[in-house]
């Protein structure tokens, strides 16, 4: 088990995630698809040509999708209960097909659960950058984590 219990977290704590992924343009059309998002800017690359990017734009829920995903091995595998909602998620900068994406996250806040004893809220926030540094993705995810104990 790669994830970390309730009580082994630490406001402040920050970490690289080691996962990193190239984003392709089969992820963008299936996503996309299986999702039943038919934006042009995602999938017509003559459409996404004559826009301001000049080209396909990735499917920035496929974006806050890899960047969540790429976190949970260092995070919550295997202690999680439920993940309690995401908060201020942006997208300062586009992702385009090719981009190489990886993922940072620092733990935010901790707090005791007052319904489930030995367990506890931790607030996450991630940051997915591509091979430019630049910062494709951000938000505060809330995750009930197991207690060591419970």
């Amino acid at each position: 088990m790669a994830g970390k219990f309730f009580d082994e977290w630490q406001v402040g704590e920050t970490m690289a995630h080691e996962i990193r992924r190239t984003v392709t343009e089969t992820d963008n059309l299936l996503f996309s698809a299986m999702t039943h998002n038919p934006q042009p800017l995602h999938l017509d690359a003559e459409a996404a040509k004559a826009s301001e990017f000049g080209q396909i734009l990735v499917n920035g829920t496929f974006t806050f999708a890899l960047m969540v995903g790429l976190s949970v091995g260092d995070t919550t595998l295997g202690t999680l209960v439920a993940n309690l909602g995401y908060d201020k998620l942006a997208h300062p900068n586009p992702t385009f097909i090719g981009d190489t994406m990886r993922a940072e996250t620092e733990v935010v806040d901790k707090r005791e659960s007052k319904s489930r004893p030995g367990s506890g809220i931790i607030t996450f926030r991630h940051r997915l950058l591509n091979q430019r540094d630049e910062v494709a993705c951000e938000c505060l995810r809330m995750a009930l984590i197991r207690g060591s104990g419970a």
